[in-house]
């Protein structure tokens, strides 16, 4: 009898490390890629010179109220 309960002891403590834990899983994650392209449009540029302008004739081409 003592052969019997001490195999089946031995057979649970096995049998419990045996499926400890669960499955281990791994994520790869994928950085996005960020392309910058440079436009070739150049209006960025030319846009608030060209309103910078017009302010500055405006106030110094002002009208006279005499």
């Amino acid at each position: 009898m003592k052969k019997v309960l001490t195999s089946a002891l031995a057979l649970s403590l096995v049998a419990s490390t045996a499926f400890a834990g669960g499955p281990v899983v791994i994520v790869d994650e994928v950085e996005p890629v960020v392309v910058t392209e440079r436009t070739s449009s150049t209006g960025g540029v030319w846009v608030p010179l060209l309103l910078g302008a017009a302010a500055l004739c405006a106030i110094a081409c002002g009208g006279d109220d005499s």
